[in-house]
């Protein structure tokens, strides 16, 4: 057998440069966490139940017909059924946007994927090739523009002093953004900080947004995990489209539906007619095609009878609600537990975050220590996943942040 015209890396280094980058510091960083990872799961994104095991929604029991298992291409937009609720869970099951069909959706790689489109989106069709995203976000928001040649800037967002909101900082500094660019908003249960904006401070940043003429793109990936209602957690995209947004939209089933692995979301536009939303369409195509041409559909055919199914989809909005309940049970011990062991800290912003992640206010040198001397896992910033924290280990995870911030 003839050797390999590239043996290993150092014979491509004259085509690119190949030294390692860092990962990101949650899911790659796994094969550290095992070595002797007590708290393995604080850092973690997946749900687990009160004993530490996985607490996936079990969507393997929903049924799928025979006719639906074929194996066909589903087309660039993917399944239709899929692509049409996913609208309507975002924007309301009546709402005049899909009645008057100003809305464009097509399927993803679940919510990555979405963003992925909408930075190709901007980057190819924007004017003002801009996008303004919080500080903090999540950290995959900065690289998925950038690849795309969208230069990425911020607002601020999270108030280190109280651990909460900084509503002056953000409105101030929206109000500072250039007309026509881009601003990226977390729909619900903001990533990492667990800090959404209540709805009379969604309603002041929907006013300067719109005097702004700022174009909104809505990250929407913890539907129903904020309160554990999903109509509620879409109180932001309804009331912005309801003030004459046409807005962006990402969405993913991972968390929600436990579909992790399975990468099932979409990606929409709301446009002023339905002219424009052909128009916007036959543009997506274009760019998904070159992407990755075609999404899956075995589990994306699951989250659309999960959708579509009365009894399915009660159970499903039951298990959401249930999974928010022992996050909400999690969050209160561990505040509890804090004070027991002596801490004088205010940990309130425990409780009122919300959503999957607590943002602790640890930090980084208190996290090395953390990581070093206890074994709890979090990642750099100080956020740690309640779905994490279990009857089984909470009491231990609020003796060693107390540890290392006494």
């Amino acid at each position: 057998m003839q050797p390999s015209a590239y043996t290993d890396l150092e014979d491509l280094e004259e085509f690119y440069d190949s030294d390692r980058e860092m990962s990101s510091y949650s899911t790659d960083d796994d094969q550290d966490f095992d070595c002797d990872g007590y708290l393995k799961n604080s850092a973690e994104n997946s749900d687990s139940d009160q004993h530490g095991e996985s607490d996936v929604i079990p969507l393997d029991k929903v049924q799928v017909s025979a006719a639906d298992l074929g194996n066909e291409y589903a087309g660039f937009v993917g399944l239709p059924e899929v692509t049409k609720l996913s609208a309507k869970l975002a924007i309301g099951e009546n709402s005049e946007v899909i009645n008057n069909k100003r809305i464009f959706t097509t399927q993803s790689i679940s919510g990555t994927g979405a963003l992925r489109i909408g930075s190709e989106f901007l980057a190819k069709y924007a004017k003002n090739k801009v996008i303004y995203q919080p500080t903090l976000t999540w950290e995959n928001h900065v690289p998925v523009f950038k690849f795309a040649d969208v230069d990425v800037k911020q607002y601020r967002y999270y108030d280190k002093s109280t651990c909460g909101f900084d509503e002056a900082g953000a409105l101030a500094d929206i109000a500072q953004i250039p007309e026509g660019a881009t601003i990226l908003l977390h729909a619900c249960a903001h990533n990492p900080t667990g800090i959404d904006p209540s709805p009379e401070q969604w309603k002041k940043i929907s006013d300067i947004v719109k005097k702004r003429n700022l174009f909104v793109f809505f990250d929407t990936v913890y539907q129903g995990f904020a309160s554990g209602d999903v109509d509620n957690d879409a109180f932001a995209v309804r009331y912005f489209i309801e003030q004459g947004h046409n807005i962006i939209l990402s969405q993913s089933f991972a968390k929600n539906m436990g579909l992790y692995g399975e990468r099932v979301g979409t990606f929409s536009v709301v446009t002023s007619d339905a002219d424009e939303a052909a128009r916007v369409a036959s543009q997506v195509k274009i760019l998904i095609r070159p992407l990755y041409s075609n999404p899956p559909v075995h589990r994306a055919r699951i989250a659309s009878r999960i959708l579509s199914d009365p009894a399915l989809n009660k159970q499903w909005l039951g298990d959401v609600k249930l999974m928010v309940d022992r996050i909400i049970t999690m969050r209160t011990q561990l505040k509890d537990l804090l004070a027991k062991e002596g801490s004088t800290r205010n940990w309130e912003h425990i409780t009122n975050q919300i959503g999957m992640f607590c943002f602790t206010g640890i930090n980084q040198q208190q996290v090395e220590k953390l990581i070093k001397e206890h074994s709890v896992y979090l990642t750099k910033d100080g956020r740690i996943s309640v779905v994490g924290i279990s009857s089984n280990n909470v009491a231990y995870l609020a003796h060693a942040p107390h540890q290392v911030s006494k």
